[in-house]
């Protein structure tokens, strides 16, 4: 009987790790079997690849780094608690066990914030991110309006970490984080804030997500909001009504099936000129209003 071949180069590294998360039913196998070998190398994915073409071998201990980091995805462990790191906008947030991991539809989100952020008149505006996770929000909204000030909620412990690190990690001076409860943060800022934003919990109770990345390794308070999923929404609309200044606006991301009921939610609470937009792939992602004069 032939022994199995022993993957040495990063062509074979790669076509192994594919086979293995192929047969382990990632959705992107490819993609994630280079950025493990980007990772286990220091490299980019755009080297990586070069390497495949040109034949490079790969030593003894980066090829064991590599299968078991592609063992640990092939059993559904998120590919960024593997790496570390989360890509989001233009920064790079450290994550892990205890912390949402950023997805790439909330920088849609992040967008809308940041272009109601630049609308605002004054020198130095304010943004609030509610559930800050990962600090995701707060920090690309300030590293790309450098002039506001933003400060981030967050009442999980181990969320708060890797807010407090990611903080530090990205230099943002201007992002000030603040471990609260949402009903009751930042008094001192009421009637003063002129974009409040927020990626709530919002998937109902009885939901469970069908991808075991997300049903197993993401924090459930980050995911479940109630019997609707609009219960910590509900509670959020109530507080910022007193935190956002009149005419300033409210960003909320939400489920797809979510923007009529969230709509009405805000409307009867107050809130003006409410609107769903729709993400990049057309799916409805964020809801917007304005705080009443």
């Amino acid at each position: 009987m032939t022994a199995p071949m022993i993957p040495k180069t990063v062509a074979e590294l790669r076509a192994h790790g594919m086979r293995v998360l192929e047969g382990a039913h990632v959705p992107t196998p490819e993609a994630d079997a280079e950025l493990l070998l980007a990772h286990v190398l220091g490299l980019s994915r755009g080297q990586v690849q070069a390497k495949v073409v040109t034949g490079a071998g790969v030593g003894s201990d980066e090829r064991v780094a590599y299968l078991e980091a592609v063992e640990r995805r092939a059993a559904r462990e998120p590919l960024q608690h593997i790496t570390g790191v989360a890509p989001f906008r233009s920064i790079e947030l450290a994550v892990g066990p205890g912390v949402f991991v950023p997805r790439p539809e909330t920088e849609f989100v992040a967008q809308l914030a940041i272009d109601a952020l630049q609308a605002v008149a004054s020198p130095s505006p304010v943004a609030v991110d509610f559930g800050t996770g990962s600090g995701a929000l707060a920090l690309a909204i300030g590293t790309e309006v450098p002039h506001a000030t933003v400060v981030a909620v967050e009442n999980s412990p181990r969320a708060f970490v890797w807010a407090k690190e990611n903080v530090r990690r990205v230099g943002a001076e201007n992002v000030r984080l603040v471990f609260a409860d949402l009903a009751e943060a930042l008094p001192e800022l009421d009637g003063t804030v002129d974009v409040l934003v927020s990626n709530p919990p919002y998937i109902p109770d009885d939901a469970i997500p069908r991808d075991p990345e997300v049903r197993l390794h993401d924090p459930a308070a980050a995911l479940y909001g109630g019997p609707d999923g609009l219960d910590v929404v509900r509670a959020l609309s109530q507080r910022a009504l007193a935190l956002v200044r009149p005419g300033g606006a409210l960003v909320l991301e939400h489920g797809e099936l979510q923007g009529a009921e969230l709509r009405a939610l805000l409307e009867a609470d107050g809130w003006r000129a409410t609107a769903t937009h729709r993400d990049l792939l057309g799916r409805d992602r964020a809801t917007t209003a304005v705080a009443p004069r």
